[in-house]
């Protein structure tokens, strides 16, 4: 992949301003920080004594149980179907 199929995006987190750059289109990368932001202000409201690190840690560990439990539905929906169609 070269420099040139890659987008800059900057977007604001937690009142932070981070420029993303990948391959993603920007609309994108715009609403996956939209809701890295608004989990991290979902934690913080609960548990209003974190730091920032702390606060970025949890919203990683949310978000990756959030998912693998979405990707253990996927392979029982995958298997329900194989099962029908059998």
């Amino acid at each position: 992949m070269s420099q040139t199929d890659k987008t800059r995006t900057t977007v604001d987190i937690y009142g932070r301003s981070y420029t993303i750059v990948g391959t993603e289109r920007a609309h994108h990368v715009r609403m996956v920080s939209s809701l890295v932001d608004q989990k991290m202000r979902e934690i913080h409201d609960a548990n209003k004594s974190l730091d920032t690190t702390k606060l970025a840690v949890l919203t990683a560990v949310n978000t990756m149980n959030d998912y693998l439990k979405l990707k253990d539905e996927y392979a029982e929906l995958l298997g329900s179907i194989k099962q029908k169609e059998d």
